[in-house]
C-alpha cells in the first residue's frame, strides 16, 4: 500500500456515491511531478475544474461497493491524530489517502486501478451541504 497527499474534492468516504454504480472515492489533486508520475505508470490523471476555475492534476482514488467476494467495507476516515471520525469531507480539504495500487488483464483488455483503503484529514474543509438539503419534511403532510 501507498499514501499520498494532496487536496480532496467530491470525497464519498463513510457513504458510497450512488449516482451510478455504488462506489468510495475522492478525487485528489496533487503535484504536478506525481500527477505526472502517475500518468507515466499508467494511470489517468485529468484535469479538475470546479465552477470556471481550473484546480488542478488529479487522480481519482476509488473502492467499488460491491465487489466478487460480496459488499466491501467503507475506507477508514481518520483526522490528523489518527482518530477514526465520521464527518463528511469538504472540497479544498487537505489530506492524505492511503491505496493500493491493483492491474489486471482479462478477456475485456488490460484494467490498472487504486483501491480506496483510508483518508486522514490533515486540514477540514467544512462540508456544505446543498440548498433546502437540511430541512425536514413536515410530519403527516401538514399544511401552512
Amino acid at each position: 500500500m501507498a499514501v499520498q497527499e494532496g487536496i480532496a474534492y467530491w470525497a464519498s468516504v463513510t457513504s458510497p456515491n450512488t449516482r451510478y454504480e455504488p462506489v468510495y472515492s475522492v478525487d485528489l489533486v496533487v503535484a504536478d511531478d506525481v500527477a505526472t508520475d502517475f500518468q507515466n505508470r499508467g494511470f489517468r490523471v485529468k484535469t479538475l475544474t470546479v465552477g470556471d476555475e481550473e484546480v488542478g492534476k488529479a487522480i481519482t482514488i476509488k473502492r467499488k461497493v460491491n465487489g466478487k467476494k460480496g459488499v466491501r467495507p467503507a475506507p477508514k476516515l481518520y483526522n490528523k491524530n489518527k482518530e477514526e471520525i465520521n464527518t463528511l469531507v469538504g472540497n479544498g480539504s487537505k489530506v492524505k489517502v492511503q491505496y493500493d495500487e491493483w492491474e489486471i488483464t482479462n478477456s475485456f483488455g488490460h484494467f490498472k486501478g487504486l483501491d480506496f483503503q483510508a483518508l486522514q484529514v490533515l486540514d477540514l474543509v467544512s462540508y456544505r451541504a446543498e440548498d433546502g438539503s437540511e430541512f425536514d419534511s413536515l410530519e403527516g403532510g401538514e399544511e401552512f
